[in-house]
């Protein structure tokens, strides 16, 4: 009993001295620096380790040597690291004559209120101090682990690419599906052409077949078949220079306009809080987006002036009524998939265009604003865009959609309007509003880049702004765009 007293003071004694300069939340910190797992894991596989040495296990039991009293403080660190300070209930009934029994039970009493943690650390260097293998047996395992989380990280890797690439298959799937179903709507109106222009042909193209072949069916119909291609490819030639015609007349009319008029610079003093105007309500929009748009106009290659028409003074309005209109200002954003996705939910901001059609937004002038701006940009194509002012007074501020045929047909009616003369009323008084061009018709690069521009209020009236794609016999177009004033 004397040496069981004895040993049971020891233990006391190095728990107390190594308790005085051992914090369990340093030395945890510390263990993980130097070996790489969190006490908890680190313990486990030094407890593994230690159990595999004294079982046989590692090296026949030769891999560790230990004193009789370090087995007893061992032992006892392990009943302190999993139940904390003694406890009748845990710890197993002995015999009077059961010398190892009690000396265990001594020596976990002796460990008093240490920590589970600290009895971990305890435990860890004891073993480290009596055994040299234990720092290679961990650094197996660390090993090993690394391996395992660079296994995961590769697998994710993978993983990620695979999705990456059946991504972009399957955009280039709908891509493909959309020029598909584009390539099939131009077959369709071809054929719908061809079938037009057969009907208005088929008497002629027989008449000359009968006359060239007598008698020869056969001759007769390839002989029609050849004509009415010839006429198709005719027709089509025809088209394609009207379009080309419409295009070099827009091409001088800006020529003329640059000519005629200087053109400025302007930097819009941007407020600090604007609105933007949709159909049915209006949104604040945000100061980043305020200070991103001010930015990208004192960029070297934006905003550029585009020079407008003065108003025509000679109409029924006098010249103090209708004041000259400003420049407007335009630039472009290279953010062109964010704008769109940003607006893709909202249906009111989206509109498909028709072959052959211009679509007209008629933006009121507020009464708390100040300058109008406004950005667009399409899908695959590009369009014509084109800004006119029209001095009228809306009764709503209430932003609207107008679609025609094409952008001629409003000028049509008014060449028909201008030469209706009525014999017993006289010549017929044009009583439509005045409308000032402020930025011409021209087609934008707007499937590449956000076009974007403002124009600073002239007064109260209406903004006309022309998305034009009457030059596309084939093609419909898919247009985002958004307006908003800034007060």
């Amino acid at each position: 009993m004397a040496d069981t007293d004895k040993l049971a003071s020891e233990v006391k004694t190095m728990t107390l001295q190594n308790g005085e300069n051992t914090s369990p939340d340093k030395s945890s910190d510390d263990f993980i620096s130097q070996w790489g797992f969190p006490l908890p894991d680190l313990y486990k596989l030094a407890l593994r380790f230690y159990k595999g040495t004294t079982n046989g296990s590692e090296k026949d039991g030769k891999a560790i040597h230990l004193t009789y009293k370090e087995k007893l403080r061992l032992v006892a660190y392990t009943k302190q690291a999993a139940h904390g300070k003694y406890r009748n209930d845990v710890s197993p009934d002995v015999g009077f004559l059961d010398v190892v029994g009690n000396d265990r039970r001594q020596a976990w009493q002796s460990l008093g209120d240490m920590s589970k943690e600290s009895a971990m650390v305890e435990f860890i260097k004891l073993v480290d101090s009596q055994c040299g293998l234990l720092r290679p047996y961990i650094e197996a395992h660390k090993a090993e682990n690394m391996e395992k989380i660079k296994k995961q990280k590769e697998a994710e890797e993978q993983r990620r690419r695979e999705e990456e690439e059946k991504e972009r298959k399957r955009l280039e799937e709908e891509a493909q599906r959309q020029l598909e179903m584009e390539r099939k709507r131009q077959m369709e109106q071809e054929m719908q052409i061809r079938t037009a222009l057969n009907q208005q042909t088929a008497v002629q193209f027989s008449q000359y077949a009968s006359q060239q072949s007598p008698g020869n069916k056969q001759q007769q119909e390839e002989l029609i078949r050849q004509l009415q291609e010839q006429h198709f490819q005719q027709y089509m030639q025809q088209v394609y220079q009207q379009q080309l015609l419409h295009q070099q007349q827009q091409y001088q009319q800006l020529q003329q306009n640059m000519s005629s008029v200087a053109p400025t610079t302007t930097t819009n003093n941007n407020p600090n809080v604007t609105t933007v105007i949709t159909k049915t309500e209006t949104k604040e929009i945000t100061q980043a987006q305020q200070q991103q748009m001010q930015q990208q106009q004192q960029q070297p290659n934006g905003p550029t002036s585009v020079p407008t028409e003065q108003p025509d003074t000679n109409g029924n309005k006098e010249d103090h009524e209708l004041p000259p209109l400003a420049a407007a200002s335009m630039w472009t954003r290279k953010d062109i998939k964010e704008f769109k996705e940003s607006l893709r939910k909202d249906k009111d901001s989206v509109i498909k265009i028709g072959s052959g059609e211009t679509v007209t937004v008629r933006v009121p002038t507020h009464e708390d604003g100040s300058c109008l701006f406004w950005e667009f940009s399409t899908d695959y194509y590009d369009i014509g865009f084109g800004v006119y002012f029209e001095w009228t007074v809306e009764p709503s501020n209430a932003v609207t959609v107008h679609v025609s045929e094409s952008s001629d047909e409003e000028d049509l009616e008014e060449e028909q309007q201008e030469n209706k003369v009525d014999v017993e009323q006289g010549s017929k008084q044009d009583n439509r509003p005045p409308t000032d061009e402020i930025i011409p018709v021209y087609r934008r690069d707007c499937h590449e880049e956000v076009y974007c521009g403002s124009h600073a209020y002239p007064g109260q009236g209406v903004y006309l702004l022309k998305f034009d794609n009457s030059y596309s016999l084939w093609r419909s177009k898919t247009l985002y765009y958004r307006v908003y004033y800034s007060r």
